[in-house]
């Protein structure tokens, strides 16, 4: 039997089987306000299953938290609205949904910031990378630390965010602590310069992490709540001298939250970008020490997928870009039916081409037999498209 196809228990959610759908950024929410729309609620509700976990696209939780053109958010009325369309459409077809909670921190630019202002990091050090405004691309702004003062506040921000998420009616919430954006921004020891109780130790640079983790789970309990985390994440310019260190001290505190999951991108993964000849680690080498479940994410297959799961390394993997392609990955896995393939082109900005028009695969074949008024099926370059 396949294990990818088994029944999985992940806090105090009951799922029918361990293919996750990734947080993918894809910028289609409404402008201005950064309102989730109809196009999302039929985007998410393509790729709903029953008994499957889908995790949104990073959700920024208050104004400064902004990291590109048309993201939604989750801090005012009418995202909450937008969001909770997403959530019916999803739960009507039996699946279930946790909102992905982000901060950017310095990957922004003073265009996505209220009023201007320079946008807010652990310590004023660039990020390397470009911020997506309307325009395009454009390099970062430099960012200004956050004072001391100011923490407890952002912290809140997340509790209220969680909060916001309970409303639209999500079944839990997964913090943002990897990519190189505000938590891993205190995490790693080259973007976090501070000499406060914020930083220099690890005790001190994982501090924000669990503060937020501790006023997240104060909102949904700790088994409605998962962690993202790249080990050894360079994207952004990121980077710490010791992760062998720092990672492993997270896993362990982490364990003992009892969080839901801790969902772990491999190192293989820079940017959205993976190599996928490499295999996977970092999983590995973390799960013993948080000892709940595990999620893997990051140029997984559907063998890679198996193979893990049967390593025991992980509990559910999370697929990106072949789920982007295949709304019905979950069944053409099983099926073992030919992908999709993805379009990188039309990943961000855009409307419904390459976002919502990716069909089924019993739709896809159905529209090649009347183009081809034949009864029988002709695949190409094992695609449908």
């Amino acid at each position: 039997m396949s294990k990818l196809f088994s029944p999985v228990r992940i806090g105090t959610i009951d799922l029918a089987h361990r293919v996750v759908l990734a947080p993918l950024t894809r910028m289609r929410a409404d402008i201005p306000g950064n309102v989730p729309n109809t196009l999302m609620a039929t985007y998410y509700g393509q790729r709903a299953s029953p008994g499957g976990l889908m995790i949104t696209e990073a959700t920024f939780i208050s104004p400064t938290g902004n990291g590109g053109y048309a993201s939604p958010g989750i801090f005012t009325d009418a995202q909450v609205a937008g969001w909770r369309e997403v959530v019916d459409a999803v739960h009507a077809k039996g699946a279930t949904i946790l909102l992905q909670l982000w901060h950017v921190g310095r990957q922004s630019h003073v265009d996505l910031q209220p009023n201007g202002h320079a946008p807010i990091a652990p310590s004023a050090i660039g990020a390397e990378v470009r911020a997506l405004l309307a325009s395009g691309p454009a390099i970062g702004s430099m960012p200004r630390a956050i004072e001391l003062s100011e923490i407890p506040g952002l912290v809140d921000e997340y509790r209220r965010a969680a909060q916001r998420a309970k409303e639209a009616g999500f079944d839990g919430v997964e913090v943002h602590g990897a990519n190189g954006y505000l938590i891993d921004q205190f995490l790693q020891d080259n973007s976090n310069r501070r000499t406060d109780v914020y930083g220099g130790s690890i005790e001190n640079r994982a501090r924000f992490l669990l503060n937020v983790l501790d006023a997240v789970i104060s909102v949904w309990g700790s088994g409605r709540v998962g962690v993202r985390i790249g080990p050894s994440n360079k994207f952004g310019g990121m980077g710490d001298s010791t992760p062998d260190v720092t990672f492993p001290y997270v896993a362990r505190a982490l364990a003992r939250r009892g969080l839901a999951y801790l969902h772990i991108i491999e190192p293989r993964v820079t940017g959205n970008v993976s190599d996928d000849g490499k295999p996977p680690v970092a999983a590995g080498l973390l799960r013993p020490l948080f000892g709940g479940p595990v999620i893997a994410a990051g140029g997984f297959d559907a063998a890679g997928a198996e193979a893990i799961l049967a390593k025991g390394e992980a509990d559910l993997v999370a697929f990106g870009r072949h789920f982007l392609a295949n709304p019905d990955l979950p069944e053409r896995l099983r099926r073992n039916l030919p992908l999709n393939p993805y379009d990188r082109a039309t990943f961000y900005y855009g409307g419904e081409r390459g976002y919502a028009d990716y069909p089924a695969y019993e739709t896809g074949r159905q529209d090649e037999l009347t183009a081809s008024g034949s009864s029988a099926l002709s695949i190409h370059g094992g695609s449908l498209l």
